[in-house]
């Protein structure tokens, strides 16, 4: 019997409100806390995840882009926050894409090293640190089918848009990919 194939899905919403294994943050290298995703993970998860944060920098001095850190999700309907650093968009180096595919891939990991199933992204890098939104669709939903295709024990995959500009970029690469 063949395992069944992991599934991506493209959802409109509110990641703070997605129940899923890991809930992933598009956090700051700080990792305490900011606007955006990260804002409004914190805000509605509580104190245990800047908590479990602020452990971690005082461990290792928080978390460089395109890498990846876990914590509880606190009040969250997850059991852990991944919380990676994307890059900032500077004109489209190559390295920008690689850290930002990098961000999809090394949480992934994380997700799969702590038994998760299920795993929910926000659109990466798309808020203030402008990385066009287009681009940043095509390598979420490149890196995330290509980490797929190599394991078997992540389920399910949701990329979770608040707006309808990520939402309709997404929807359209995963399309285009099946």
């Amino acid at each position: 019997m063949s395992q069944p194939t992991p599934k991506i899905e493209v959802i409109k919403g509110d990641i703070t409100q997605i129940a899923a294994d890991a809930v992933v943050n598009a956090a700051n290298t700080s990792l305490l806390g900011g606007g955006g995703v990260d804002g409004a993970i914190h805000r509605a998860g509580g104190k245990e995840i800047l908590e479990e944060c602020r452990k971690i920098v005082a461990r290792q001095g928080g978390c460089k882009v395109g890498e990846a850190v876990i914590t509880t999700a606190g009040k969250l309907p997850a059991k852990y926050v991944i919380h990676t650093v994307g890059p900032v968009w500077n004109n489209g180096t190559p390295e920008e894409e690689e850290k930002l595919a990098q961000c999809y891939t090394h949480s992934l990991q994380l997700a799969l090293e702590h038994g998760c199933r299920t795993v929910a992204f926000p659109a990466i890098s798309t808020g203030v640190y402008r990385f066009p939104k287009d681009k940043a669709a095509k390598i979420a939903v490149e890196s995330v089918s290509r980490f797929l295709e190599k394991q078997s024990g992540i389920e399910k995959v949701m990329l979770v848009c608040f707006d309808d500009e990520n939402y309709q970029f997404l929807t359209y690469q995963l399309n285009s990919q099946q």
